[in-house]
């Protein structure tokens, strides 16, 4: 038989595992991706202990598909959203003022359906 022992099929197992977070991980985080060649996020700060993105979104303007690390973010100012990640899609509002932690997104996409400019701060621990 091919694999002859645990230790092969742990050892396959492992590597197949490696090569499925690898693809993934080959997504653009939220600084790198934009919307249409144009950046949407703007690093405010990086030291040794966080990175802080401004994000910015006019009507019609959204994120293309990216991950995002452990973060959270800050509503400077609210719009209203569709947001396409594992999960389906769903249209949200966001407000001003409101807030969120998140133990990372594997992926998702977002596009300002609303008729205002959204502004968030994205502040992710090192």
């Amino acid at each position: 038989m091919f694999l002859k022992n645990s230790f092969t099929y742990f050892s396959l197992l492992l590597i197949s595992l490696f090569i499925s977070c690898k693809s993934s991980s080959s997504l653009p985080g939220p600084l790198t991706a934009g919307w249409k060649g144009k950046n949407v996020c703007e690093l405010l700060e990086e030291n040794k202990s966080q990175r802080i993105l401004k994000c910015t979104f006019a009507p019609g303007i959204g994120h293309e598909r990216h991950f995002h690390l452990p973060h959270f973010g800050y509503t400077l100012a609210g719009s209203s959203f569709r947001i396409k990640d594992t999960t389906g899609t769903r249209e949200i509002n966001v407000k001003t003022g409101s807030y969120f932690n998140s133990n990372g997104t594997e992926w998702h996409e977002v596009l300002n359906i609303g008729d205002s400019t959204a502004i968030f701060l994205i502040i992710e621990p090192k």
